[in-house]
């Protein structure tokens, strides 16, 4: 693929639009190969997507993806201009698309790396081509010459949102969208790229078109309200014979041409039409609908930066020990008044991180698509809270365990129709994928219908790998079940393209622990399998109570905490082999001393002096001993310096922190503890 390097903003838009588009055109492919039909809206849906990424991608010099999405879009316009349906399947078609698509995502991807995109579509365009000639062959229902012959008049003025930048561009990149829709098209201002200053005249008067097309009104109007920025149109019919000719039209025409990369057709050189007329239909405005702007995550992390040395600054004024035993009634009331502001900033700042995971479920169709196919199964799709908002940094590092989860489910899971149908089961298999708010973390579940885990199948394979350390029978199923979660732990006999090596779900463990989040596996012999995922809603700012170990400080995320309490000699055991433990409700849980596993210096020994705190992870319970409990405080996590994590690895370490009193305070990180 050709092209030039553009400049970094209209790349950074280039991305984050033909991104957003190509997800779009893959949720309507799907549909489209589900219902096996092609209706009139889906048709001019994926025709508008072609049409603008053929467009941009004309303008940035790509003409690989352009003369592409140019193939499709030829397709497409002569299947919208059809009355009759095509003789031939819908999955050939959607076929196509998908592959397409790929290439597509590819070549952005490329883009986004910086190299260089030079992916060959020349394969996929000739199979379009053959298509469309197919479509020629068969089918004969094109407009009729009377129809043929109606062209309409326009005049449309678009006004773009305040601060949106790069207006002549925006404009220009209307104006090429409008290539395959119009017979004629003239603008005012002229020459947009050639200068300019036409910036200024946009903004102030708006772009103004005048175009002749067979299109209906709607269908013009819904193709210029889909242009991003648009914060208002005015769309007018013209009446023909009022259109004089004028010599702007050579003007707009070659300035298009000029500019517009070979990929894509030259704009004719017509007439401009004169501005006149009254509208058909009150102008449509921005005014009732929600503004959008686009930002880079890195300034949201800026931002969230910001925001948590706020609340650190907050709680060094608020906490600060030269003010201990001082009656301040008025400092007092400012500092409550201080907290609520940085609570209500820091709340604002989250929900603009807060993303829905609708983005990341839907890209689980296509999986079951490709897998079903390639597997020979049928398999059912079933999304439940894709509403629910998480963090965004967390949605991109969960979306690579999602598909490995998802593909584990329909590989080992979900068995052949045959196979389902001999044991009483629906021949289409069934895969859920639900999420839904716990508290300050979400909860993501698989779950499918399949054949379940075989625990007689897992022991041995443990027992094979030399995973088991104490007999069989004393393990619980949920204990077996985590063997699968061992780096190169494999049930699967034969090695296929989506399984049987041994490496997955050690990967997906460590990659949800790495944002703070932990999974488990439930399962039913005969059943199914359910995987549950639970991550936190956000990254940057937690809940934790401060612990006082000497003169350390550790901070417990309140999320793990069960209780605290002060122990009672008669309640304490210690085994022949030294390990403390503490009966509580005629449980028995162990005890893990704070200063004997970080080696902090205490005069607080003894249990009945001190303070438990009992946290669970993994349905796994452990008692913190520590000297006292200091209060809950919200704190900003920080990573552990680099020379840190070099030198030694400690267990139990999720980060750290600064208090509000000025010193540094260690964050555990209980599952962490739980497996030293």
């Amino acid at each position: 693929m050709t092209g030039y390097l553009a400049p970094d903003s209209l790349l950074e838009m280039y991305i984050f639009e033909t991104g957003g588009l190509t997800e779009q055109l893959e949720q309507t492919a799907l549909l489209l190969e589900k219902n096996d039909d092609f209706p009139a809206s889906a048709i001019h849906e994926i025709f508008r997507i072609m049409h603008t990424i053929k467009g941009s991608s004309g303008m940035m010099g790509y003409t690989g993806v352009a003369s592409l999405a140019h193939a499709i879009e030829d397709v497409f316009a002569l299947l919208r201009s059809g009355t009759s349906p095509p003789p031939w399947s819908t999955s050939h078609v959607t076929d196509l698309l998908f592959e397409s698509i790929d290439f597509m995502k590819t070549e952005l991807a490329a883009v986004k790396s910086g190299c260089a995109p030079n992916g060959d579509s020349a394969d996929l365009i000739g199979r379009l081509h053959s298509l469309l000639h197919a479509i020629t062959t068969n089918n004969q229902s094109a407009l009729s010459p009377s129809e043929a012959e109606s062209l309409q008049a326009y005049r449309a003025v678009i006004h773009f949102e305040n601060g949106c930048e790069m207006e002549n561009i925006r404009a220009y990149n209307v104006l090429h969208q409008l290539q395959d829709l119009a017979e004629t098209c003239t603008s005012i201002p002229e020459n947009i790229i050639q200068h300019p200053d036409s910036i200024k005249q946009i903004r102030e008067e708006g772009f103004t078109i005048h175009l002749q097309s067979r299109a209906s009104y709607d269908e013009l109007h819904a193709h210029l309200m889909s242009t991003i920025f648009i914060s208002k149109l005015e769309l007018t019919m013209i009446e023909k014979e009022n259109e004089p000719a004028t010599a702007a039209a050579e003007t707009a025409a070659s300035d298009v041409s000029e500019a517009a990369p070979d990929a894509v057709p030259e704009p004719q050189q017509l007439q401009q039409p004169a501005a006149a007329n009254t509208p058909l239909s009150p102008t449509t405005s921005g005014a009732g609908m929600p503004s959008k702007i686009s930002v880079q995550i890195s300034k949201l992390d800026k931002l969230m930066d910001l925001v948590g040395e706020m609340v650190i600054a907050e709680a060094m004024v608020t906490q600060n020990p030269d003010l201990v035993g001082l009656e301040l009634e008025h400092f007092g009331k400012a500092a409550r008044h201080l907290r609520k502001i940085t609570k209500e900033l820091q709340d604002v700042v989250m929900s603009v991180r807060m993303v829905p995971l609708q983005g990341t479920f839907q890209k689980m169709n296509r999986i079951v698509r490709d897998m079903s196919r390639k597997l020979d199964k049928e398999v059912s799709l079933v999304l439940i809270g894709e509403e629910t908002e998480v963090d965004k940094t967390v949605v991109e590092q969960i979306s690579d365990p999602l598909m490995h989860i998802m593909r584990n489910a329909m590989d080992h899971g979900i068995e052949p129709a045959s196979v389902r149908q001999q044991t009483g089961k629906p021949a289409i298999g069934t895969v859920t994928l639900e999420a839904k708010n716990a508290g300050g973390d979400v909860l993501i579940i698989i779950k499918d219908d399949g054949k379940g885990l075989s625990k007689e199948k897992l022991l041995r394979k443990a027992m094979e790998g030399g995973l088991l350390h104490r007999p069989a029978e004393d393990l619980t199923d949920k204990e077996i079940y985590q063997f699968i979660f061992h780096p190169g732990f494999s049930t699967k006999e034969q090695i296929s393209e989506f399984s049987g090596r041994g490496v997955g779900m050690d990967v997906v463990t460590r990659n949800i622990e790495s944002i703070g989040g932990s999974v488990s596996v439930d399962s039913k012999e005969g059943e199914g399998t359910a995987v549950t995922l639970k991550i936190p809603l956000t990254l940057a700012i937690i809940d934790g109570m401060i612990v006082k170990v000497g003169s350390s400080r550790y901070t417990i995320p309140t999320s793990v905490i069960k209780e605290s309490f002060r122990p009672v000699a008669r309640d304490l055991i210690t085994d022949p082999d030294g390990n403390e433990m503490i009966m509580v409700r005629g449980q028995c849980y162990p005890i893990l001393r704070l200063h004997r596993h970080y080696k902090a210096q205490t005069d607080i020994t003894l249990f009945t002096e001190g303070i438990l705190v009992m946290v669970e992870d993994k349905e796994k319970v452990l008692c913190l001993f520590a000297d006292e409990l200091l209060g809950e405080q919200q704190v900003v996590v920080k990573p552990l310096p680099a020379y840190v994590q070099r030198m030694k690895r400690i267990e139990g370490l999720g980060g750290c922190t600064l208090l509000g009193d000025g010193n540094i305070s260690l964050i555990l990180d209980v599952g962490g503890l739980l497996q030293a």
